[in-house]
């Protein structure tokens, strides 16, 4: 079954069997948009949240932290909300097997809100390993439409869920 026809998303309080352990960051500015990224080698428009596995033994929270360095090049930000579980996603057929040697069916995501405390010029996409291109900052609301299908219901339930804490912290 597609990510696109699964019913509504349900987290779990670990992670689910046969998906890669990962965390996402919803990185907000002070004036509450969002940064997405467009990943290196994608040839379509798709933007995205910083994402990453979560190392073994490693706290989901600072692997969310370490996540943003990697690929955002920053650590000026603070955890502000954290999903309540784990929200699971199938990678398309095409996919299946080729990433992560082929040893995972999806990713199994634990999310956190971050308040970027920086400045724009603290943003570095020129990280030991680049994964993004180019960057940007976006509406909450705006998410889910930039995103590759694939995830978009993921998108959907973390604004769903994080988007409402996010706003009551930046006011």
């Amino acid at each position: 079954m597609s990510a696109q026809s699964k019913p509504p998303l349900n987290p779990r309080p670990e992670p689910s069997a046969g998906y890669r352990p990962c965390v996402g960051v919803m990185l907000v500015n002070r004036d509450g948009l969002v940064f997405v990224g467009q990943r290196i080698g994608l040839t379509e428009d798709a933007w995205q949240m910083p994402q990453g596995g979560v190392d073994e033994g490693e706290a989901p929270a600072d692997a969310a932290l370490r996540e943003l360095k990697e690929e955002v090049g920053t650590a000026k930000a603070r955890i502000i909300a954290e999903s309540t579980g784990w929200i699971d996603y199938d990678l398309p057929p095409e996919f299946i097997g080729k990433r992560w040697r082929g040893k995972y069916r999806g990713q199994s995501q634990k999310w956190f809100a971050c308040l970027f405390e920086g400045e724009d010029s603290d943003i570095r996409l020129d990280t030991k390993h680049p994964e993004f291109s180019d960057w940007r900052w976006v509406e909450l609301d705006a998410l889910s439409a930039l995103i590759i299908a694939f995830k978009r219901d993921v998108y959907c339930a973390v604004v769903a869920e994080l988007g409402p804490k996010v706003r009551q912290a930046i006011g």
